[in-house]
């Protein structure tokens, strides 16, 4: 099962989820160990659930047109929507809300 380190804030949250788990779904279900994820739609269109990628992102497929749209240049700097991601392996998150606000 996929090793997630979800970080917002200065603290860590950790824990395991079925393979290929979309972390918004999971969220949205009450089914996710990580409550402090920020997410709006679920669909890529808010770019609310955007988060940057420290470690795993090699597991992750390209970007998709959803992404490519809301992120544009943040792609390049490790952003995804976590509402596009299906997690296969372990990954590690950033969603800091400062962070969010000077990536935009």
């Amino acid at each position: 099962m996929p090793h997630v380190v979800f970080r917002k804030n200065g603290q860590a949250y950790e824990g395991e989820v079925k393979e290929k788990s979309n972390l918004v779904v999971r969220a949205g279900i009450k089914q996710f160990p990580f409550p402090h994820l920020k997410y709006q739609c679920g669909m890529g269109k808010c770019a609310t659930c955007a988060c940057e990628v420290l470690a795993g992102a090699e597991f992750l497929p390209p970007p998709n047109w959803k992404e490519k749209k809301q992120l544009g240049e943040r792609l390049d700097a490790g952003w995804r929507l976590a509402c596009q991601l299906w997690i296969e392996q372990d990954i590690e998150l950033r969603q800091d809300d400062a962070a969010a606000t000077t990536a935009a």
